[in-house]
């Protein structure tokens, strides 16, 4: 059957947690994120131990990873960037941040998440110190085109439109997910006949929404239904699929994969029955570390990805935030992105 593929797009990071509606009270985050830097932060250090999940109350199961910097890689760098001997890293999560991406760790200091953590791998597979910078969201794009951010690593999907201002390294899927009780017997392959008969909670205004009313009208061509809710924030969607009142919630999958994760020794576990392209049926979504145009870094920094792939340390980190099913097999430089009449 043909699949809706939506005409807007959720580009902002920090939509992540907004438009879903989840409200999450991690303790002791602040509002006002500290920038934390590699060895400063305690999730990194000038030997090449980064902390993978260091700090993330939960989040993450905190893992210690060794890497070990590559010469070859360190000369393929600007010459502004070797004379440096750092990398500046630009988070987009204030004011609250957007667990598990990025957000103020229970320590009060550490700015923790999948996010800065792959900045923290990255400039130690470059043979560079990091510096972690948090910004909102919109000042984190100003930060990159004025220099004060070498590259952003913030849930920044790839858009056609964006590449005409900014150079990417891609480094993780950007996916939809179908949440529902740990017993549950539904599986989601991509296929939305699956859901017929069913009941879904997703927010409105998202573009989860758009592709949800899209399954729903290309059911109805069938004499099918798909039976939508609508919940004003996270909690009220978990009472809702913890009572049956609903099948399934389709979102964000790290908000899911975090959700998931924070349920697991409660009463009502869940679970992710499957995951669908943000970008629709035509096109996987990407989510990639954002540079400067012409800045020369995304390569290097798409190569520096690649031997985490190759050395198992980006199978850790992913797995440690529960994403792994947003592996990429490789590092793409400027990929394929939403098209300019969909960003």
């Amino acid at each position: 059957m043909s699949i809706t593929t939506p005409s807007r797009w959720r580009t902002r990071a920090g939509a992540l947690v907004l438009a879903t509606g989840v409200v999450v009270a991690l303790a002791g985050c602040a509002t006002s994120a500290t920038a934390g830097s590699g060895s400063g932060s305690g999730s990194g250090a000038s030997d090449g131990t980064v902390t993978i999940g260091a700090a993330s109350n939960g989040a993450a199961t905190e893992t210690k990873v060794t890497v070990d910097a590559d010469e070859k890689l360190h000369d393929e760098l600007p010459a502004s960037i070797k004379k440096s001997g750092k990398l500046v890293v630009g988070i987009g999560a204030l004011p609250a941040g957007f667990p598990p991406l990025a957000f103020t760790g229970d320590d009060q200091k550490t700015l923790t998440g999948s996010e800065p953590d792959l900045g923290r791998l990255v400039a130690a597979k470059l043979g560079l110190e990091v510096q972690v910078e948090n910004a909102t969201w919109d000042n984190l794009f100003v930060g990159i085109d004025g220099g004060k951010y070498d590259a952003g690593f913030s849930n920044i999907t790839v858009t056609e439109q964006r590449k005409e201002k900014y150079d990417f390294a891609s480094y993780r899927q950007d996916n939809l997910a179908l949440q529902v009780p740990e017993d549950s017997s539904l599986t989601f392959d991509g296929d939305p006949s699956v859901l017929a008969g069913k009941t879904v909670a997703v927010s409105s205004g998202t573009n989860q929404e758009l592709i949800l009313l899209g399954w729903k009208a290309d059911l109805a061509k069938q004499g099918k239904t798909i039976t939508i809710k609508y919940y004003p924030d996270g909690n009220a969607v978990k009472l809702a699929l913890d009572s049956g009142k609903i099948d399934a919630y389709f979102g964000p999958n790290p908000t899911v994969a975090y959700q998931n994760t924070l349920s697991a020794d409660g009463a009502n576990p869940t679970k992710t029955a499957g995951t669908f392209s943000g970008a629709g049926g035509d096109l996987q979504g990407l989510i990639a570390a954002t540079t400067k145009k012409d800045s020369g870094l995304a390569e290097p920094i798409a190569d520096a990805i690649d031997e985490l792939i190759d050395d198992g340390t980006y199978a850790k980190w992913l797995g440690s935030y529960n994403l792994s099913n947003e592996a990429v097999e490789h590092s793409e430089v400027n990929p394929e992105g939403l098209p300019l009449d969909a960003s």
